[in-house]
């Protein structure tokens, strides 16, 4: 069995949210042809998606064709607006949550969702948390890898964690607002060079933060294969020891303590494996334990894994309980399916 832990999906059509709330920088679709929209924030070009974005229909055809059996569904990281009006922010996420929702219930052989909350108001995002696993049967929530000018450590977001960890809600961190961006305006450097720095920071700081020690039974999952963090935890590694004055000062966890164990304990959080690469890949294995690493393809993006699993697939040299730890396994468990 394939389960696609990071998927994004979009409503057809929703409200006019510049109209809505009183002031511009929201998203818009334009359905200019036929199965294809483009995806417009004033009137500057964010993207052009196709039917697969929204369809349920559409995607299921295509997971039946590459042999993916659950998609976990989640909003495009665009959509987060963490820097609106908290309410209007609140409102936004109830209608994209009632979206998915919607669309789990009709095909709850194939579908699992994610919330998403209004994370800048951590009063409402618990309140809007809470909806989504107690009313609308989602597995969890996606959120951002920060949160305007808050790290995932910020004290004020720690209550969220553990109202999450309670409720026992899965977190997919997905990075958005890419530090730097202002610096990147060529060769598509926010998503290739931006979002796996995203990402890494967004795991030091719960790391170092003491937000997985505290919360031993809080299950996130940080897209793109954990972005720059495995491949610079040496690094990271050797400025805990050389500099614990700097780094060590809100948890004096060794970061090594975080990851798989020579003895077959593996890593406190989870990652996807959208790493492209299958040196890469045996590397995360290694480190993280198969047991953290879930299918991910970033449908229906470009950057993603266009036939999902593919990577996974073509590795001889993994054994069947590896391959069917990251096909479906890990997946299970970051979800909490029975």
């Amino acid at each position: 069995m394939k389960i696609d832990i990071h998927t994004h999906i979009l409503p057809e059509r929703w409200p006019d949210l510049d109209e809505r709330y009183g002031y511009g920088g929201f998203l818009r679709l334009e359905h200019h042809k036929p199965c294809c929209a483009r995806m417009l924030i004033g009137d500057k070009s964010f993207r052009e998606i196709e039917s697969n974005c929204w369809d349920p229909g559409k995607r299921i055809e295509e997971c039946d064709d590459t042999g993916v059996d659950m998609q976990v569904l989640s909003t495009v990281p665009v959509m987060f607006n963490y820097w609106a009006k908290p309410e209007d922010t609140h409102d936004l996420s109830r209608i994209l949550n009632d979206h998915i929702a919607g669309i789990c219930r009709e095909h709850p052989e194939r579908f699992i969702g994610l919330g998403t909350l209004p994370m800048q108001a951590p009063d409402r995002a618990i309140q809007e948390l809470e909806r989504c696993v107690n009313e609308l049967n989602l597995a969890g929530i996606e959120i951002g890898s920060h949160i305007n000018d808050w790290n995932l450590n910020e004290p004020a977001l720690f209550p969220v964690f553990e109202a999450a960890a309670d409720l026992g809600a899965a977190v997919f961190v997905h990075p958005w607002d890419m530090m730097g961006k202002d610096r990147m305006n060529r060769y598509w450097l926010p998503w290739l060079v931006g979002m796996p720095a995203e990402t890494s920071l967004a795991i030091c700081s719960m790391m170092f933060g003491g937000v997985f020690e505290r919360l031993p039974n809080l299950r996130v999952a940080f897209a793109h294969g954990g972005g720059s963090f495995p491949w610079t935890i040496g690094r990271i590694q050797h400025g805990y020891n050389c500099r614990p004055d700097l780094v060590a000062i809100d948890s004096n966890i060794n970061p090594r303590d975080y990851l798989a164990t020579p003895d077959g304990h593996p890593a406190k959080f989870f990652v996807d494996a959208l790493v492209h690469d299958a040196d890469a890949l045996r590397f995360l294995v290694k480190l993280m334990g198969p047991q953290r690493i879930a299918l991910g393809s970033d449908y229906p993006f470009p950057l993603g894994e266009q036939r999902p699993g593919a990577l996974i697939e073509s590795m001889a040299d993994l054994s069947e309980n590896t391959r069917s730890l990251l096909l479906e396994g890990a997946a299970r468990e970051f979800l909490g399916m029975d």
